[in-house]
């Protein structure tokens, strides 16, 4: 499914560049916009991951720095039957985290400073089993991809408005469409790939730990904190985090990217009496 939808993304935003080239310079607009979709593609396959690590200005830890958490870390990978992620630091207040890179094999848990402040060692192994349980399902392909669909449509969009009215086909109305409405959509396309993808890594993870405590306990602290401690997050890639960075601005709650924690811990908990 997931293989469906990365797929999807890749050709949404092939036709979306071949759109605004022709809304800017008609049929060679087309071609050239063409061009820069196929290198568009290839760097969101191979290097988006990089982009967003690089983004946040995460840098790699050694297992010397922090070896209770290589070791949590290696024990849950060995559980998903996955090779052990590179593990890296996002220097940041805010208690969050997510997983990103193109397959398992290339997979990179990124949590940052402030979550090791709040959250106890199995809080915080729920943490990481929940993002570990995003490389196993492999929706951290989509996820990364999907953060520079949305960035991508939201330059294109004001790119239109700017300079699409320079063809002598194309109205002015649409580049000013483009502009209100790519955003939007963008959002919508994360909220549909995230949403659905945190019930499964909650459950997933909550497998992984051998009991769902620890993690809907973390969720509850990271979501409050989260609103209190700001973060400067690119809502392009909010829907990679464990819990929404953009908690505490005005416009979160309108496109969350999120489901509502109580139904994530009302799901998490509802696997108590279940046999993991």
């Amino acid at each position: 499914m997931n293989t469906m939808k990365t797929g999807f993304l890749l050709t949404a935003m092939t036709l979306l560049f071949i759109s605004i080239g022709r809304i800017v310079g008609g049929e060679q607009g087309m071609v050239i916009a063409f061009v820069i979709a196929i290198g568009m593609n290839f760097f969101s396959y191979f290097y988006s991951d990089k982009m967003v690590l690089r983004m946040y200005r995460a840098q790699p830890i050694t297992e010397s720095e922090a070896p209770w958490v290589f070791q949590v870390v290696r024990e849950l990978s060995m559980k998903a039957g996955i090779p052990m992620p590179r593990i890296y630091l996002i220097p940041d207040d805010q208690p969050n985290a997510f997983a990103t890179g193109r397959n398992p094999e290339h997979a990179v848990v990124a949590v940052t400073q402030g979550i090791t402040r709040i959250l106890d060692r199995d809080e915080l192994a729920g943490v990481l089993a929940h993002e570990i349980a995003h490389v196993k399902n492999r929706d951290i392909l989509i996820g990364t991809i999907a953060a520079t669909f949305a960035g991508a449509i939201s330059m294109l969009s004001h790119f239109a408005f700017f300079f699409g009215g320079r063809d002598r086909d194309s109205n002015p109305l649409v580049g000013l469409a483009l502009m209100i409405l790519a955003p939007v959509a963008a959002m919508l396309v994360q909220m549909a790939i995230s949403r659905s993808r945190e019930f499964e890594a909650d459950k997933t993870g909550a497998m992984l730990m051998g009991r769902p405590e620890p993690l809907a306990s973390a969720l509850q602290k990271l979501n409050g904190a989260a609103r209190t401690i700001p973060m400067d997050a690119e809502p392009a890639t909010a829907h990679m985090f464990i819990v929404n960075p953009l908690s505490g601005k005005s416009m979160a709650s309108l496109f969350s990217t999120h489901p509502p924690m109580e139904e994530r811990v009302a799901a998490l908990m509802s696997l108590r009496e279940a046999t993991i």
